[in-house]
Formats: C-alpha cells, structure tokens, sequence
C-alpha cells in the first residue's frame, strides 16, 4: 500500500503527520521524502544513511562536425532547450526536459545525449523503516524528474509514505500519482481551507481516495470542519496546538516522540486507510 501524505498549503504540518505514520509502523515500512526542494523528514527520522546515488537526466549534446543547422531539433523542441542560429546551435540544459525528440528527429545524426546532475538520492535505514529522500540541486528549475527517480526506488512489498511537496502543481501530481491513497493535512483556518479545497479537487481528478488530518485543530475556525463532513471527506486525526508539541518539533523530534500516545493514534489512522482501501477497491471491481 502507497500512502501518499500532501497539502494544499505548506506548513502545515505534512512532514509532522509523514513521519510519525511512517514510524508508527509495526513492522517494516518504507518512507520516500519526495519534498525534493526541500526535503527535511531526515531531521526527524535520524537514518544511518547506507548509499548516496547521483540523479541525472539526459541532455542533448551537438556534434557540429555533422550538423548542416537545419533547424529540425529546434522546431520539435516544445520547450525551447534548442535555438539554432545561422551557423550555431544553442542548448539550453535547465529548459530541457529530456524527452529525446531532438536526438531521435535529427535527420544527420549530430546529436546525442549526456547526463546532467539534477540532484542526489540516499538510502538508509531508521530501525525497520527505510528512508529514501531526494534532494534537488540548488537552482534546478524542475522537481519531477528527480521525484520519479525517488519513487522508482519504492519497495513494492512493503507500505510506503510518500512525502509529498506542498501546492497542487506538476511536483505534486508526481509524487501523488500511482498512490492508493492520499492523505490531506490542513489547518483550520480560510487560507488552509482554500488549499485544502484545491488539493480535493486535485485528488478527486486522480480518482485516488483520501481523508484528511486537522493539524491544530483547536485554533481557528470550524469551517474546515463543515467543509469536510459537508463534502463526506472522513477526518482521520486532529492534532490540536500545544507548545509542547511546537517546542519538541523545532528540535527535531516527531510527534510520536514528544507524545507517544500518538502512535496507537497513528496506527489507528493506518487501520482506517487500510479499510477505506480496501472499500475503495472492492467498489471499483463490483
């Protein structure tokens, strides 16, 4: 089972929820960090990191010694990675999103293709949980190619959190998609409820199953709330505001460790997934 964890809007306590779900586990899981701009759930889980991977993607290379400038690999690069002038081709490595086009329709042959580091991947271990974070490179303009690249190092055999970027933009999508389900933390307040809103819909479109967490449940307003019983999306936890879970997290601690009543709350909320998974399933094959 993948459980992807999102929210509209950052901030709100996504990594908090990821974390401690993904160490409520009772046996072994897996956890993949694909907030790869900014990717902090190490912070939290302490791993022994076991092997680092440098994540790359192809980029075109011109051999002008076969190049005649016509201009072909220019006309079917829909980004505009490739401008060829009268008698010189400019590539443009940040704007290509490696599809290959250019290399396959050169008519002469004259270009090929490179790896161009994008980021790193470790892998490790925190007791029965493996850890996979990604980490993109400053300045990099696009996340998903580095996060497909995480999630092609998921262990189908075993239950996987995703730690997903915040928004509902491309980032997004790519680490949601493929999950069984996603879980929607959010805050009850106007610009929490306005995200939250337009991650549903979101999710909705993907056609995967979710809940949401309430983080900081207690302050705010109740239209959060409304929204949801509104909208028949189940609240799977709130979380209200307390200091001591605020100070605990500012050092670096997961929720389950500043309260450990939290976990028997967490692996309820995995037993209620698990069960509007298997729902969601059986509906699809009657």
């Amino acid at each position: 089972m993948i459980i992807a964890i999102a929210s509209g809007k950052g901030g709100t306590g996504k990594t908090l929820v990821a974390t401690s779900l993904a160490l409520s586990f009772d046996g072994e899981g897996q956890l993949l960090d694909c907030d790869v701009e900014e990717p902090n759930a190490a912070i939290f889980i302490k791993p022994e990191t076991e092997k680092t991977i440098k994540a790359s993607v192809p980029v075109p290379v011109v051999d002008e010694s076969k190049c005649d400038y016509c201009g072909r690999c220019s006309e079917v690069c829909e980004y505009n990675a490739i401008v060829v002038a009268k008698s010189k081709v400019l590539v443009f490595p940040a704007m290509c999103h490696s599809c290959g086009a250019c290399t396959l329709l050169c008519p002469r042959g004259a270009l090929t293709e490179q790896p161009r580091e994008i980021g790193r991947i470790e892998t490790g271990r925190k007791g029965g949980l493996r850890f996979v974070p990604g980490c993109l490179n400053v300045g990099e303009a696009m996340s998903p190619p580095l996060i497909r690249q995480v999630k092609k190092l998921l262990d189908p055999g075993q239950t996987a959190i995703i730690d997903s970027p915040p928004g509902t933009s491309c980032p997004v999508i790519t680490a949601i998609k493929g999950s069984d389900f996603c879980l929607l933390v959010t805050e009850p307040t106007p610009f929490g409820l306005n995200d939250l809103v337009l991650a549903v819909e979101t999710v909705r479109k993907l056609k995967i199953p979710f809940g949401v967490v309430i983080n900081r449940s207690d302050l705010g307003d109740n239209k959060t709330e409304a929204y949801c019983a509104a909208e028949n999306i189940p609240v799977l936890l709130r979380v209200p505001f307390q200091k001591e879970i605020a100070r605990g997290y500012s050092t670096g601690k997961p929720l389950i460790e500043i309260l450990p009543e939290y976990k028997n709350k967490f692996r309820r909320v995995l037993e209620e997934i698990s069960l509007i998974v298997k729902r969601s399933a059986n509906k699809h094959e009657g």
